[in-house]
């Protein structure tokens, strides 16, 4: 498997002479296998150059695989500037996540219309088809492909790509899910000893990886002021993924406001964690024209899903409850989630389990602290009634401490969203965990 970078900037493209070095085009990385089938991982800015590549090689009529993250424009807007899709002959397939505010062909289109662009994007000659994804497996030109939800205000995919006997997964963008990465008393180091179940999820999707291309935009420093933005620090990559077993890093979506010699002590210090860990996890950051090739191990361990494909929820009606006793708070929830689901409130505990016991919802968006039965009360009550046991909650919180977050996860929530929140962040949320938690069956 081959491996080259194209686009390594985050946000916005950065050309210029301080970003010679790890380049100034956005997310753009070209996967090629071994029989020839070619994914394209992200379309910013850096796809006008792999495409004048692809054309320089003279091939005709071939077909390329794009998967795309998610539809913000800096990972997308390189796909008018993609020459083979001028091309008749030629053939795209394009993946994405389901439910990022509309279908991917509306997405594209709409930077393409015709105020913004010349070309409309009906009238590219190639021919393309668009396909919504959700989380599972799948088989795109005989390669296998996992997806699975990062952590992002908008409905974001990370993709874990096997073929040639070994594996590379890309992560970007992605946040933390919890501000502690380990549980307290626990040996650091270890998936099992990871404090929040969104957190260990995410690393066991990486696990035993050959590469692994992850958001790093952030240095702790900065993180602080950036929280809920959507995106990691390099201390987080490492730290993960050495407990996770990969084997090497790329971190990439550099920040608009670094320069290569920003960038460069970035690697310096991510570099010198690695070695901390003592797995041997190599680190560098990654640079536009790296090519790698991805050689494979005695040993490749595929990653395992419950189900080969999640079913879509874009066609169902789903019930969620919002308890808070909050008016303010439970009005905001209810306003960002009535649009596409049918919403209940209760203003206390007590009022939730009434509700709940006339109606089971499909989700319980539930406060934390409320006054006389909180949402740890709650929680522990519907864990001990058979009926609302595998209830999915999500858990509104201001508190961030480890002892919090685990007694919360030790009472069976689901997930959490820590306070405060912007409205996409709380409806990529919800929309992961209803993903999450619905069977084929039910499809």
């Amino acid at each position: 498997m081959r491996v080259r970078f194209w686009g390594t900037r985050g946000s916005i493209a950065t050309p210029g002479p301080g970003t010679n070095h790890f380049g100034g085009n956005t997310s753009c990385v070209e996967v090629l296998t071994d029989d020839g089938a070619r994914l394209i991982l992200d379309c910013g800015t850096g796809a006008h150059r792999l495409g004048a590549a692809l054309m320089a090689e003279g091939k005709k009529d071939f077909h390329t695989n794009i998967l795309l993250g998610h539809t913000h424009w800096d990972h997308i807007q390189g796909f008018p500037f993609f020459t083979p899709a001028f091309i008749k002959g030629n053939s795209a397939a394009i993946y994405g996540p389901e439910g990022s505010g509309g279908s991917l062909h509306h997405v594209l289109a709409g930077q393409m219309e015709f105020t913004y662009f010349p070309i409309e994007l009906d009238q590219l000659p190639a021919a393309i088809t668009y396909h919504d994804l959700n989380e599972g497996i799948y088989t795109i030109s005989g390669v296998r492909v996992a997806a699975q939800f990062l952590n992002h205000p908008a409905m974001t995919l990370g993709y874990r790509i096997e073929a040639d006997g070994v594996a590379m997964v890309y992560l970007v963008d992605h946040e933390p899910f919890s501000d502690e990465l380990w549980r307290a008393g626990a040996e650091p180091g270890q998936i099992e000893s990871i404090l929040h179940d969104g957190d260990r999820r995410h690393a066991g999707f990486m696990a035993d990886a050959d590469l692994v291309i992850h958001d790093a935009q952030y240095t702790p420093e900065e993180y602080v002021s950036k929280k809920t933005w959507g995106h990691s620090t390099f201390d987080y990559v490492v730290q993960i993924a050495a407990a996770a077993g990969v084997q090497r890093v790329a971190l990439t979506h550099h920040d608009p406001t670094h320069d290569d010699a920003f960038v460069a002590d970035i690697e310096h210090r991510a570099r010198s964690l690695a070695l901390q860990c003592g797995t041997g996890l190599d680190v560098f950051c990654a640079y536009e024209g790296c090519e790698l090739v991805l050689a494979p191990r005695l040993v490749s361990k595929p990653y395992l899903a419950a189900a080969t494909f999640q079913p879509s929820i874009t066609h169902r009606q789903f019930h969620i409850l919002v308890v808070d006793d909050q008016p303010d708070m439970l009005k905001l929830v209810v306003r960002a989630l009535e649009e596409h689901y049918t919403v209940g409130t209760a203003t206390s505990g007590k009022e939730a389990l009434k509700s709940i016991a006339g109606r089971i919802p499909d989700l319980v968006v539930l406060d934390y602290k409320m006054l006389g039965m909180d949402g740890l009360e709650v929680m522990k009550t519907l864990r001990a009634r058979p009926e609302t046991q595998a209830l999915p909650v999500l858990m509104l919180t201001a508190m961030t401490d480890e002892p919090s977050t685990r007694a919360g996860f030790a009472a069976g929530v689901t997930d959490y969203v820590t306070k405060p929140f912007s409205v996409p962040q709380l409806t990529a949320r919800v929309r992961a965990c209803l993903t999450r938690t619905q069977s084929p069956q039910e499809n």
